[in-house]
């Protein structure tokens, strides 16, 4: 059966969610800034981590923003395909959303309508959306606020297929390097590995959501995940980039199928910011209202 769900839901829930994703930061990240903290040898190192810490307590108590940054609202839009949105289309819904959050939770717009002329949009809008065709009656949205001291350091690089797998260690550990102390460290990285050279770019910033402590289910993935992560934490940029042991929180790889004459890798960095919140609208399948 369809699963009506309304663009005033969407808008309602979107809102909610910027507010949300820009004030709390996810479990995950918190705990693994603690974990961070014991292991942290250098002093200077462990003094960043432990204002990091206030900083994130202090924003839920007060409701503020864990950043000045409140990033440009990136969301992740699973549809299912038993459901019909009514009352609205679909992205005004989540434009409307997301200005109505950006307002309400007294978050920075930082929107320019063009990139040459430089004027700001003032409400944060338009949102990046990112959307997907799955089974079922539910749409289920995340919303990722993406700060671009960050993002400026990332990059893409289209490898050759005899660059392999040291080609990738070699792109991912020169662009952490590059980035030093601008992403603002303890990072968290997000890899993108094939496909095509669009696809690549939305496999890292897709690798960013999952949660930190995870693995990729290919045992060979998982492995150089690892790997990497723990080259990155012996360049000794550290939280701040003030030096240190902890320069990455996590370091999460997503791979898709790519052609036999490419090796395509991406570098989403994050800084220890890395929000996001979601929400489900409808109802799980077998409790639909059947008419």
């Amino acid at each position: 059966m369809c699963q009506k769900i309304s663009a005033a839901e969407i808008t309602a829930a979107i809102s909610r969610l910027c507010i949300e994703a820009n004030v709390h930061l996810p479990a995950d990240v918190s705990c693994a800034l603690s974990s961070a903290a014991e292991v942290e040898i250098s002093p200077t190192g462990k003094s960043v981590l432990a204002e990091l810490i206030e900083n994130n307590k202090a924003a839920v108590e007060l409701g503020l923003p864990i950043c000045q940054d409140t990033g440009m609202a990136v969301v992740f839009a699973e549809l299912g395909q038993d459901v019909q949105i009514v009352g609205g289309d679909f992205t005004t819904a989540i434009n409307a959303g997301v200005a109505a959050g950006y307002k309400q939770g007294y978050l920075r717009a930082s929107v320019v309508a063009d990139p040459l002329l430089r004027q700001n949009t003032g409400d944060n809008t338009p949102a990046v959306i990112h959307v997907s065709i799955v089974p079922g009656a539910q749409l289920r949205l995340t919303v990722a606020p993406k700060g671009f001291g960050s993002e400026n350091m990332s990059a893409l690089r289209m490898l050759s297929p005899s660059q392999g797998r040291q080609g990738v260690i070699d792109f991912v550990l020169e662009t952490v390097g590059r980035a030093g102390p601008n992403a603002c460290p303890p990072v968290v990285v997000g890899v993108g590995l094939g496909g095509t050279f669009e696809q690549v770019a939305l496999l890292a910033k897709k690798a960013l959501l999952r949660p930190l402590g995870s693995h990729n289910f290919q045992p060979h993935l998982a492995e150089l995940e690892q790997e990497l992560l723990h080259e990155i934490n012996r360049l000794g940029i550290g939280p701040a980039g003030l030096g240190g042991r902890v320069t990455a929180l996590g370091l999460q790889l997503e791979a898709c199928p790519t052609h036999i004459a490419g090796l395509p890798v991406a570098v989403n960095l994050s800084c220890h910011v890395t929000r996001h919140a979601e929400a489900t609208l409808g109802e799980p399948a077998g409790e639909q209202n059947h008419e």
